[in-house]
């Protein structure tokens, strides 16, 4: 519906605009600032099209060859206005796109050029437009085509109508005019403060940065006049001194040739992007064709974020769309376990919706996202390999992310399980499990690992006593997740993990250090069925206690300690879920009792005595307390434990 007032021509918006106008202005983004980004997209596209029709209409430009775009900000009028030199629009094109649907014409005319890859449409977006709305009571638009010899003013404030007529302009492209509401232009909050200098640039920095045209702001600044000297005159008025800035980059650091780019470059761009200030570890760019196309930047920091484990911690990939930032963190790019790497991501087939803030579908994203995640575990691998060092520094900062992945899916454990560092008993250096298993000495079938707090809480533990003895290595797991870390990494290239803390453990055929004889460990097993009924009595006087009582194969100077069943629960896990407040299964109880020390005669004598029967009960309480305490369990009763060892030491000077 349209009334003429003269020449201008008063006219309603389609219904279906109406309601974008409102979804706009009330709900649709989620923050105001997004409508800067959206009126340099729509002018980017408006010069993306003229350069393209001047390759072959030469005379299109005429003198006004320098495309550009142009911010003026009038703080005392509340004024913005974004200005483009770019293709225009005719009386017909402005109906067409502004009085409907914002269509702007991009994706059809990205239909015509279907078969070119002259040029690099921003497109596709839609609606931006209207976001204007969000901080301008009225908007006033001034365009000319580059083939028409008038102009077109349109202005609107949003309310269901607009005004259109002709108008006389000698400038070519587009000129927005925004009014500025109110609440746009509130001092005391200076992030929404849309009539300041300062605020546009900064948020030309963050969403337009890598526009592919200059993006031009003049800046106002008061100076007194000097002399030649350099002096400045006395009793002179400032002067306004205008310097015309150019606010973007332009050309984005991960559109160059990589082989171009320093690693200084890169280390300034990572540093400015994501406010590291300790170098990276590696950075992997890539530019990939194909079905999708995208370019990614990404970065291995040297020091993981202080917030990097906890819940709420901020992870993801930068998105942008042909150079033009979408979003912030989007996290369905990577994986959990590869959380720490920063970086961003640059595609042109990203299929948005009218916020460009939302992706539509994530189908691309998942095809992206595993190419990027392959890519990450290739470069760490090539870290480790080729550089060692670097590796082991950044280790403790990521590596417990890295064991969270093989945790949390098992699909993971073959792309992650050559990553992994552990020290161990042979040299307390890092070593992976394949640098582990090219140690193993002749006949050790297992990969044997020692789980507890800290590393010198392992190395005092007497269930190592036996592989001490035979120079057999042991992995350290004192990260709190490393044991949970087994239930998918059982086995590494067909080798099973065991720890030593388990009743079972397979040395048959392992031989001593520097001996050539094996051990015989079946007189061991023989002690077991020779002193049955000693250790049945023991396990009887701690019934409920334990699970059983056996004599030990591991144990060589300790007298006695505790080893787990095959399956359950081990000490180490149960002390770990308590400590967090989660419910613990309780773990299985074996007593194990070294038939070489100095106190299995004692034992072995009291049992013989019949009449000694509470001797053997407060023998066998102090026995299972010591296990206790060598675990770092508390222990159950201490006074009980503290009589019995008093009654103990009584009996044996009197």
């Amino acid at each position: 519906m349209s009334q003429k007032t003269g020449s201008k021509k008063v006219c309603t918006f389609q219904a279906e605009t109406k309601e974008l106008l409102n979804l706009m202005i009330n709900s649709l983004y989620t923050h105001r600032e997004i409508f800067l980004r959206e009126l340099i997209s729509n002018a980017s596209d408006a010069i993306d099209k003229i350069h393209f029709q001047s390759l072959t209409d030469h005379e299109l430009l005429g003198d006004d060859v320098e495309l550009k775009i142009e911010i003026e900000v009038d703080k005392q009028n509340k004024t913005l206005i974004i200005s483009d030199n770019g293709i225009g629009m005719t009386y017909d094109e402005v109906i067409e796109n502004i009085g409907t649907i914002a269509k702007s014409g991009t994706k059809a005319f990205a239909g015509r050029l279907k078969e070119s890859d002259k040029i690099d449409l921003i497109g596709k977006f839609g609606v931006g437009f209207y976001s204007s709305f969000m901080v301008a009571k009225n908007v006033e638009i001034i365009t000319r085509s580059a083939k028409a010899e008038k102009g077109v003013k349109w202005v609107s404030e949003g309310d269901g109508s607009y005004t259109i007529e002709e108008f006389d302009t000698n400038t070519r492209g587009t000129k927005i005019t925004l009014f500025l509401r109110d609440d746009a232009t509130d001092s005391s909050n200076p992030e929404e403060d849309f009539s300041n200098q300062y605020t546009i640039q900064n948020l030309i920095k963050k969403y337009s940065n890598y526009i592919s045209y200059p993006i031009h702001m003049d800046f106002y600044r008061e100076e007194t006049p000097r002399d030649k000297d350099g002096k400045t005159i006395e009793g002179a008025e400032p002067e306004t001194i205008i310097d015309n800035k150019v606010l973007n980059s332009i050309t984005p650091i991960w559109k160059k040739d990589k082989k171009e780019i320093t690693n200084d470059e890169y280390f300034q761009f990572y540093k400015h992007h994501f406010h590291d200030w300790n170098e990276f570890a590696d950075v992997i760019h890539l530019n990939l064709e194909g079905k999708i196309e995208f370019t990614a930047l990404l970065f291995i920091p040297s020091k993981a974020s202080s917030d990097l484990y906890d819940r709420d911690f901020s992870k993801g990939i930068h998105l942008y769309s042909n150079n033009v930032f979408i979003m912030n963190d989007c996290k369905d790019i990577l994986p959990e376990h590869l959380r720490f790497v920063r970086g961003l991501l640059d595609s042109p087939d990203f299929s948005l919706n009218i916020s460009r803030e939302i992706l539509q579908h994530d189908a691309q994203l998942k095809v992206i996202g595993k190419t990027l995640e392959k890519k990450i575990i290739e470069a760490l691998k090539k870290l480790l390999k080729e550089n060692r060092e670097k590796y082991e520094e950044i280790w403790p900062e990521f590596g417990k992310a890295l064991k969270g992945g093989i945790y949390m899916e098992y699909k993971n454990k073959e792309k992650l399980e050559d990553l992994l560092l552990f020290y161990s008993s042979g040299n307390d250096k890092m070593t992976t499990l394949n640098e582990y298993i090219e140690r193993m000495p002749e006949g050790q079938k297992e990969i044997y690992y020692a789980a507890a707090k800290d590393i010198n809480t392992i190395k005092r533990m007497p269930q190592l006593e036996i592989f001490k003895e035979k120079n057999i290595d042991v992995l350290y797991f004192v990260d709190k997740i490393d044991e949970f870390l087994t239930q998918n990494l059982d086995k590494y290239k067909d080798i099973k993990l065991q720890s030593v803390t388990r009743e079972d453990f397979n040395l048959d055929g392992v031989l001593k250090k520097n001996e050539n004889i094996e051990p015989n460990e079946k007189a061991e097993d023989d002690k077991n069925i020779e002193y049955k009924d000693l250790l049945d009595a023991i396990k009887k006087q701690l019934d409920g206690k334990v699970s059983d009582v056996k004599m030990s194969k591991r144990l060589k100077s300790s007298p006695v300690c505790f080893v787990n069943s095959n399956s359950g629960a081990s000490f180490n896990m149960e002390q770990l879920l308590k400590g967090v407040n989660q419910f613990a299964p309780k773990a299985t109880k074996i007593l194990e009792i070294n038939p070489k020390h100095s106190i299995f005669p004692i034992i072995e004598k009291v049992y013989k005595n019949r009449n000694a029967n509470n001797e053997l009960k407060n023998i066998s309480e102090i026995l299972y307390n010591q296990a206790l305490l060598i675990e770092g369990f508390e222990l159950e009763n201490p006074v009980d434990f503290s009589n019995s060892l008093c009654e103990l030491i009584t009996k044996a000077y009197n």
